[in-house]
């Protein structure tokens, strides 16, 4: 590729944040692309989470990250609920385990009320443990955050990406940017494919933001790469936990927290390792053990439970406590780094400052002739009518009667669906992400061979 168009803007990184940016710029009659250095959208940081939709109790009060925690429950719950995007409102219960703990509870009450959140109460033990019965007994306090709730974070990017590439987005995939200077009142911007011009551009790189932004002349904030490794229960184990279980955070850590998935699994994790290789998604013995003896101090029976997987991602901490979003204007560009483990609740409000911060910056924002649409995702929850279930369906296409996948019940037609969607599946990991086939019990024994085939044969 070679540079052929000058863009209004340029977003580098389709994460949950550059995917929720995209979708918002797409309201407006700009030219905007999207790029990407992998051959998908949220294959880092945004896919390997805790997939909770966080309520920012617990964040640093007065806090960027804080105000776009609270401004993000609202935005992505109701979008989740439009776009069709697997959303359970478990709630969560913070949980004291000895008397030091159960003394900085009243702190961590008066910081929910900081952070503008009110509807965290204190627990009975015995209302604890008639809402979790399978808790290890010896719990000395509990706090109620009612409206934690449990997400789908790999439907969440594909669903921003494709209502922005249905607005006209031009979504770029395996472009790696190496280099950017000035020219003539724009960016170039150096990639693996060629140049690409640009009015303004967005740095959302996740883990390499640190590094982009010092291509761009700036050095705010380094990226102290902090893993999360993470241990996934089989599907029976879900009858043992009702809501999220948190620990009592740390200044450092949130803890080790055991959550239901919308998968109909149970997670347990994460640990918080600060590493050098931003690379480094491996898991460990010393980690999975950790967390292990973990769960056992929390729920015993978890640990007796078959394990369908293990994972790890990493998370972009800086030297900073908080979120690092700037705005130069006199440069048109804007970086959106330092973004933590509730980037994914906060996506849609981050993507609503930045552009609003743009646009006092000089960026033109006309509303575009049509509001965006937003997707209809296939429904991915446990809990959901699958596609084999739905008589109708499968009288009008016999592809999604035929299951390939039995460990998640996943049919042909909806493989079918995902290679050919607006932004389509492009190997087995797209795959799975979409429809979920491979991810379970078996980890891809059974139906493997038979989803690279059909992805091969794309």
């Amino acid at each position: 590729m070679t540079e052929t168009r000058r863009y209004d803007v340029a977003i580098i990184g389709a994460g949950v944040v550059g995917t929720a940016i995209a979708r918002q710029l797409a309201r407006y009659r700009l030219g905007t692309v999207l790029l990407e250095r992998s051959n998908d959208v949220g294959t880092g940081t945004s896919k390997a989470n805790t997939a909770i939709v966080h309520t920012g109790f617990d964040t640093q009060p007065g806090s960027l990250e804080s105000s776009l925690v609270r401004r993000g429950h609202e935005l992505l719950c109701s979008y989740a609920r439009t776009a069709g995007v697997a959303l359970e409102e478990t709630g969560a219960v913070l949980v004291a385990w000895d008397a030091e703990q159960a003394a900085r509870l009243d702190d961590v009450l008066a910081k929910a009320v900081g952070n503008g959140y009110d509807r965290a109460t204190r627990m009975e033990l015995e209302e604890l443990y008639r809402q979790e019965p399978h808790l290890r007994q010896g719990a000395t306090g509990a706090v109620a955050i009612p409206d934690e709730s449990i997400i789908c974070p790999w439907s969440t990017s594909v669903a921003f990406a494709t209502e922005a590439v249905g607005a006209g987005v031009e979504l770029r995939l395996g472009v790696d940017v190496t280099d950017a200077a000035r020219a003539g009142g724009d960016w170039l911007l150096h990639t693996t494919t060629g140049r690409v011009r640009a009015g303004w551009v967005i740095n959302a790189a996740g883990l390499g933001s640190d590094l982009l932004n010092r291509r761009f002349g700036h050095h705010e904030f380094t990226i102290a790469p902090r893993r999360g490794q993470l241990i996934v229960f089989d599907k029976l184990a879900r009858a043992l936990v009702s809501s999220i279980v948190l620990p009592v955070p740390t200044d450092r850590t949130k803890g080790v927290l055991v959550a239901p998935t919308v998968y109909g699994n149970v997670l347990l994790g994460p640990t918080a390792e600060d590493i050098e290789d931003r690379n480094d998604t491996a898991t460990t013995t010393a980690g999975l053990s950790g967390l292990l003896d973990a769960g056992r101090r929390i729920l015993p029976e978890l640990v007796h439970e078959e394990v369908t997987a293990t994972y790890a991602g990493i998370r972009a901490a800086t030297e900073h406590r908080d979120y690092q979003i700037t705005i130069h204007e006199d440069e048109h560009y804007a970086c959106v780094g330092g973004i933590r483990s509730t980037g994914l609740t906060s996506s849609l409000a981050i993507a609503e400052l930045v552009v609003g911060q743009m646009e006092a910056g000089g960026l033109s924002l006309v509303e575009a002739e049509h509001e965006p649409k937003i997707p209809d995702m296939p429904e991915l929850a446990e809990r959901a009518t699958r596609a084999f279930e739905d008589a109708r369906l499968v009288e009008s296409d016999p592809a999604y009667g035929h299951i390939v996948c039995f460990c998640e019940r996943v049919t042909e037609g909806e493989v079918r669906d995902a290679l050919r969607a607006p932004v389509p599946a492009t190997d087995v990991g797209g795959i799975r992400r979409r429809t979920r086939a491979t991810n379970g019990r078996c980890q891809g024994f059974f139906c493997g061979a038979d989803i690279a085939a059909r992805v091969a044969a794309r």
